[in-house]
């Protein structure tokens, strides 16, 4: 199986990053002379992914215009709410557009290079709704940790605080379309803790260990890290 399409969450205000970056949303905020989300598109081209649906609020005009200079407006659909939907909204409204059984769900502010290889035949063998991608980490309190059963299906998320190491989840999904266009939730939801961290026990949700490069710009420190670590990190 090939997951050839991906819903990109696009619509973030990025108010952290104000002391850095201008008026923008949070994924056109420039990288080593270019917008991040330049850089999540390119590696996930590269990785086969065909269509992008980008799911657009703030400022969403800057985005659109963007995507047409840089890479025409062939292979891109672009999912405009009226009003904020929180994750989950924006990801049901994006899987009105996808033509695919399983569509790639991406944060438009994060870079995680995932490998769609090993995501997709996961996935199918699996039989999964979702299938999280989940980052190592060591010595971190910013994120919640995800714990696993033996046959990969999630046990548990735990709260944001200290950790020594653990799991992350790093805003890379497997969905299966159907199955998600069928729950029965309201028209705005987080998909992280309505969906994931309401279900998991009830839905068949499963996580898959990719210890691969990962970087959220979502804090001024670490999107400073990004200008030095980014150049040529979407070519390979």
């Amino acid at each position: 199986m090939k997951i050839r399409e991906a819903i990109v969450l696009a619509g973030g205000l990025g108010t952290r990053l104000r002391s850095v970056v201008p008026d923008l949303p949070k994924c056109m905020a420039a990288v080593a002379g270019k917008p991040f989300l330049y850089y999540v598109i390119v590696y996930f081209q590269k990785q086969g992914i065909e269509k992008f649906i980008l799911s657009l609020g703030y400022k969403h005009e800057i985005i659109e215009e963007y995507i047409a200079k840089e890479f025409g407006n062939k292979n891109f659909i672009f999912s405009v709410e009226n009003e904020p939907l929180g994750t989950g909204g924006a990801i049901r409204t994006g899987c009105n557009h996808s033509t695919e059984k399983t569509v790639l769900v991406l944060n438009g502010d994060t870079f995680f290079k995932v490998n769609l290889d090993k995501l997709a035949p996961f996935h199918q063998i699996c039989g999964a709704h979702c299938t999280l991608s989940l980052k190592p980490m060591k010595s971190f309190e910013r994120y919640g940790v995800v714990q696993l059963n033996k046959d990969y299906s999630i046990q548990d998320f735990q709260e944001k605080k200290y950790y020594d190491e653990g799991l992350i989840n790093g805003g890379v999904y497997a969905l299966d379309v159907l199955k998600f266009q069928q729950e029965n939730l309201p028209e705005k939801f987080s998909f992280e803790k309505d969906y994931l961290e309401s279900l998991y026990t009830q839905r068949r949700i499963f996580g898959v260990i990719q210890d691969e490069y990962f970087i959220d710009i979502g804090i001024p420190e670490d999107y400073e890290r990004a200008q030095r670590e980014l150049i040529g990190r979407c070519e390979n």
